[in-house]
């Protein structure tokens, strides 16, 4: 028989003996024309496709579930010997598709399509056994739909031998052990004969692969490029990555060690993460070119910050790929490893595999006109039902950004809230003024009432920045100049007492979308901050139980008030409530953050200022509750940024050198378990390796008690000198 007939016979036979019959010896003297690929392969009708399903991907697949019964065992196997028979129809189409290819490689694929016919004739005898007929369950084509259409020899290496069958290098060792556990012993030495025959099949798949590949690329870059989404490297690996067996099938290191931390969506419509910290200078309608420096390197640096937020599959945005050993340090660590997608002049690239396919949300750090103008273009790829990003920044909406929405916030809630001892006063609220007028007024009431410091805060700015502190006996020209620069802002300038505070904290909510007249406003956690002398942020701290309650801080400086710690939550739960109402009329709904403190007033009480300013975005502290994820019980989490001024105290030359120095110091220790969780360590949350003005650090150690201002563990100093000989 000539191998032509015999590869027309697979595809478009419609019995399984035409598929599965050996035809004993085979000639090659006439391959024929290309063929077009049929839209399915001829099948018996109890073996046509299912209908495709929403997401693309396989469903009804059991998994390791009920492996334990015979009709458990029968279903996973009922599975395997379908994508078995795919593979054989997938190959005779590929001897059709290809007929000028190479006599060696079409040898070559013939062998391995007879191991695959073979493997399928073995699967259907175990699942008969088991008591289940091929066919009583629906079959999925989804593996011939994403395959079918290879336009080329190297289109069908790429995909077949150097994806699916690479996967199930690792699938085969995995099912062949659970099939051991649950006793049956024959299924697991199939598996294991077929984890063999798949090494072959990989190392045919990569002699030809390199053989046609760019010379110029490594096998990973060539790999990784070649693949057209929906195919991914992602497909080409199990939960498991097994080293050994791709060695042997003659993938190298440097390829493994990439397959290992590659991300990308299987099936699951992913979310889309982008870092875009400075939302409040597009709010305030500035164009992000005109940004300081200092603020442009940090958007870019730590352009990687999502990774503490994101699920698996979900994709980050960034200005440059992080580097292999940064993933790495993610996998090391327990977290997710998202896909990268880089950004061209901030914006999607045209190329972008996101412009064709199903994305389930978008999830920038703030949704300012910055994060509208680069994510508009992924809008129509979100679901029907799915929120759709903002299509303009109306007045409301940006005034949630400002300060004094937040003070007016702030002094509506206390007019509103029965006196308590240990709450802040209006006295202590922020005024709005309009005008130079109003506020020589308010600078006067305030110091009137006993406060000689005072602070004045822009409308728009974060992170304590846009501050300017009256400490002088006589407020300075400069800083009349200045004040006359903000007031000018439609929102106003906020000047309110500068207060000795003794803890800062932040609340992180979110603000569900109205639903039928409803909305839903939870907390996510407290997070405890250091702020400098300054007020500006130094560092967040959390411990896993942070989500049910503040800082064990907060509630010890109220000494001699009952039942303080029931106050507070109640306290907070009610305003959370009455915030997330005022942000949803607004406009906003997702993450949001409060930041408040607890103080000494003038009479040596600590009081609670609860809302000093309201972020409608996430934060640091939502970070670094989502980083706490990953930590054990008994720990506490230490989020800081580390700037240049800090590297060039610690003696070190780059980020790169202190993060070695960091790791070395306290490395990386995981509990044991089918859940290993941090238990002690340093992780860096950007690549210090491409780090060029800042580093965000998470460390995490054993929690002793609760955690103050002054109790971070990050102190950035110079190495030890060595003593002289």
């Amino acid at each position: 028989m000539e191998l032509r007939e015999f590869a027309e016979r697979i595809v478009f036979g419609t019995s399984l003996a035409e598929k599965l019959a050996d035809p004993g010896p085979l000639t090659d003297t006439r391959p024929g024309p290309a063929l077009a690929s049929p839209t399915e392969p001829g099948r018996p009708e109890h073996l046509r496709f299912k209908a495709r399903q929403g997401s693309g991907e396989d469903s009804g697949f059991p998994g390791m579930r009920g492996l334990d019964t015979d009709v458990g065992r029968g279903r996973v196997l009922h599975f395997f010997a379908n994508h078995e028979l795919l593979a054989v129809e997938l190959m005779a189409l590929a001897l059709l598709r290809f007929p000028d290819a190479p006599p060696a490689f079409r040898m070559g694929l013939l062998h391995t399509l007879r191991d695959e016919q073979r493997h399928t004739q073995d699967y259907l005898r175990r699942m008969q056994a088991c008591g289940v007929t091929f066919g009583e369950l629906p079959v999925s084509g989804h593996l011939w739909r994403l395959l079918a259409p290879m336009a080329s020899p190297l289109d069908y290496v790429s995909g077949l031998p150097l994806t699916f069958e690479q996967a199930n290098l690792d699938h085969s060792l995995a099912f062949g052990r659970a099939f051991a556990e649950a006793g049956d012993g024959e299924t697991a030495a199939l598996l294991r004969s077929i984890h063999r025959d798949e090494i072959a099949h990989v190392a045919h798949g990569l002699k030809w692969f390199r053989r046609w590949k760019d010379p110029g690329l490594a096998d990973w870059e060539a790999f990784r490029t070649h693949l057209q989404f929906p195919l991914s490297p992602s497909r080409a690996k199990g939960p498991s990555v097994d080293e050994a067996s791709r060695r042997a099938a003659g993938l190298d290191d440097a390829f493994i060690r990439q397959l290992r931390v590659h991300g990308q969506s299987r099936g699951r419509a992913p979310a889309v993460h982008w870092f875009n910290p400075f939302a409040e200078h597009a709010v305030a309608g500035h164009g992000m070119e005109s940004l300081p420096a200092v603020r442009r390197d940090l958007a870019r640096d730590l352009d990687t910050l999502p990774v503490g937020l994101v699920r698996q599959d979900d994709v980050v945005l960034v200005h440059e790929e992080p580097s292999l050993e940064f993933r790495e340090s993610l996998r090391a660590a327990g977290l997710p490893v998202p896909e990268f997608d880089v950004l061209v002049g901030g914006r999607i690239r045209p190329g972008s595999n996101l412009l064709a396919r199903a994305i389930g949300e978008l999830r920038p750090w703030a949704w300012g006109p910055d994060a509208m103008e680069c994510l508009g273009a992924l809008s129509g790829r979100l679901p029907s039902g799915a929120h759709r990003p903002p299509a303009c920044m109306t007045p409301e909406r940006a005034a949630t950004f400002s300060k004094p929405w937040s003070a007016a916030f702030l002094r509506r809630w206390l007019a509103a809230t029965p006196d308590a001892d240990w709450l802040c006063t209006a006295d202590e609220v922020g005024a709005v003024v309009h005008s130079m007028a109003e506020a020589r007024d308010v600078i006067a009431s305030i110091r009137g009432r006993g406060h000689h410091r005072i602070v004045a805060k822009a409308a728009l700015d974060l992170a304590g920045a846009g501050q300017l502190r009256l400490w002088e006996d006589e407020v300075l020209p400069a800083q009349w100049r200045w004040m006359e620069s903000q007031v000018e802002h439609p929102s106003g300038l906020v000047v309110e007492p500068w207060l000795e505070r003794l803890v800062d904290f932040s609340v992180q909510i979110d603000v569900s979308a109205c639903e039928g007249g409803q909305g839903r406003t939870e907390i996510v956690g407290y997070a405890g901050m250091e702020a400098d002398l300054r007020g500006q942020f130094v560092s967040n701290w959390a411990e896993p139980a942070f989500h049910r309650r503040p800082p064990a801080a907060v509630e010890r400086r109220f000494t001699g008030i009952p039942d303080i710690s029931r106050r507070l939550r109640g306290h907070f739960t009610e305003l959370i409530q009455a915030l997330g109402q005022a942000l949803r009329e607004a406009g906003h709904h997702g993450p949001a953050g409060i930041d408040a403190f607890v103080y000494r007033d003038a009479a040596g009480r600590a009081r609670l200022k609860p809302v000093v300013e309201v972020n409608p975005r996430h934060t640091f502290g939502r970070l670094t509750l989502s980083l706490m994820r990953h930590a054990a019980q008994g720990t506490r989490g230490v989020l800081r940024v580390v700037g240049r001024r800090d590297l060039r105290a610690s003696g070190e030359p780059t980020f790169a050198a202190l993060a070695a120095r960091l790791r070395r110091a306290k490395p990386l220790v995981r509990t044991n378990g089918p859940a290993p969780r941090i238990e002690e360590g340093w992780l860096c949350l950007n690549d210090p390796a491409k780090a060029q003005s800042f580093l965000a650090t998470f460390e995490v150690s054993p929690a002793h008690g609760g955690l103050g201002r002054d109790t971070t563990s990050l102190r950035i100093e110079p190495p030890p000198t060595p003593p002289e000989s």
